[in-house]
């Protein structure tokens, strides 16, 4: 893996795609046995969760249900601090178990907003599982039940994580060079 150039911005190596596919390879395994027999409905948060839903549902053997929202707080490299509903829910959650599938949560201001709507339409159960988390930057107190990884509180791109609506196309993922 080299270094990535993005608006101006150098970005190094963080994770491979075989690390990737290893830990998220791992999770479904783990969902196939928790939820075997109660089919439940996988809820992905767009943009960033689009190859992390993908390759999960792939790996899963489970019969399981996806659907999208898009939820969105960042603005460049930092968040902006407001969460927008930009695609809300159209499927009825109603006594069904509900995995959310996140690409990062950091400061936990996403799912804590959306959290309580969900949970309005009475669900059976509600688990957050996320590939990226990063503990330093969390604020808002928000369950995680599967973490693929944690990861130090810098700027990351890639698998379907972007900067400014650019470089969520690479298979792996990218730190923020430090200085930058």
């Amino acid at each position: 893996m080299n270094n990535v150039e993005l608006h101006g911005k150098t970005f190094v190596p963080y994770l491979t795609a075989d690390q990737i596919q290893d830990a998220i390879r791992k999770l479904a395994k783990q969902l196939d046995e928790e939820y075997a027999g109660k089919k439940p409905l996988f809820i992905g948060v767009l943009n960033g969760s689009f190859m992390f839903a993908s390759d999960l549902f792939k790996y899963l053997t489970i019969e399981a249900e996806i659907c999208f929202i898009k939820l969105a707080s960042y603005k460049g490299t930092k968040s902006t601090g407001h969460v927008i509903t930009a695609i809300g829910l159209d499927t009825d959650v109603t006594q069904r178990h509900v995995i959310i599938l996140e690409d990062i949560i950091d400061t936990g201001k996403t799912m804590h907003s959306f959290l309580p709507q969900l949970f309005n339409q009475q669900p059976h159960s509600v688990k957050v599982a996320v590939l990226l988390h990063k503990p330093e930057a969390t604020v808002f107190n928000v369950p995680i039940d599967y973490t693929c990884f944690s990861i130090p509180n810098k700027f990351v791109l890639g698998y379907g994580l972007d900067f400014d609506g650019f470089g969520r196309n690479l298979p792996e993922i990218y730190q923020l060079a430090d200085g930058e």
